[in-house]
């Protein structure tokens, strides 16, 4: 069933992340999320089938075609999963901080070259891409861009789950040689560093967009989530400045 590992996996009467919902509107959308979890790494996500295909990169993807980065497949995310930024709390899974690193739409590149260059793909190849383990796709988003593939490793390693693709970057005007991801830290969202958004109180609950005054928020679950931070931070504020007061006193 769609979805039903991502729920498997998570608590959601303690967990903020939003709930395991397969959408019926086509959308081919990507993102890539920082995360700062056991271990820092990226998440890579597309939007295919009504849900996010998603793949764990430690590294990150490289726009050096030289770089073969490594992607373990993971369970497919809810639509809504799309930006998610902000802090999953202790004591769950992937627990940690989220940055929105890049946003865009992908396109499907059809598994025969026209000329020696791929072309616009199908739904339906991508789909057949993927089940065979090699997905050609285009980006376009704010920092990654051009052609890309994503391929199953065959080779089983011991201790393997037989989730290991490599995610390379194909040769074209986007190329960048000595790609170095690291030297942007900054979210798409909210122009964030990882670090800001791990120090702010206001993301200790996961928010779809910062708010930004824009009034109520749409998503019920979303509010209540967001309105039960809200009262935690008040009571916190309260005893500190209580704490602070018999101090002074003393």
């Amino acid at each position: 069933m769609p979805l039903e590992e991502y729920k498997r996996k998570r608590k959601f009467e303690q967990t903020p992340e939003p709930p395991p919902k397969v959408e019926t509107k086509a959308g081919h959308r990507f993102v890539l999320q920082k995360h700062d979890a056991t271990r820092l790494h990226y998440d890579f996500r597309l939007e295919m089938e009504g849900v996010l295909k998603s793949w764990a990169v430690p590294k990150g993807p490289s726009l050096d075609p030289a770089d073969k980065r490594l992607a373990m497949q993971v369970e497919d995310h809810p639509v809504s999963y799309f930006d998610f930024e902000g802090i999953i709390p202790e004591n769950n899974y992937g627990a940690g901080t989220v940055m929105v690193w890049d946003v865009g739409t992908w396109q499907p590149l059809s598994p025969v070259p026209v000329e020696g260059k791929y072309v616009p793909g199908t739904e339906a190849e991508a789909i057949d891409m993927l089940a065979k383990g090699d997905l050609k796709f285009r980006l376009d988003g704010k920092k990654l861009k051009g052609d890309f593939v994503i391929i199953k490793m065959k080779g089983r390693r011991p201790g393997s789950k037989g989730n290991e693709w490599l995610l390379i970057k194909k040769h074209d005007d986007y190329e960048v040689e000595g790609y170095d991801i690291d030297a942007y830290d900054e979210s798409v969202l909210s122009k964030r560093s990882l670090a800001e958004i791990a120090g702010d109180a206001g993301s200790a609950e996961w928010k779809s967009r910062p708010s930004s005054g824009r009034g109520k928020l749409k998503a019920a679950w979303l509010a209540d989530a967001v309105a039960k931070l809200d009262k935690k931070n008040a009571a916190k504020n309260l005893t500190a400045k209580a704490t602070a007061k018999k101090k002074q006193k003393k």
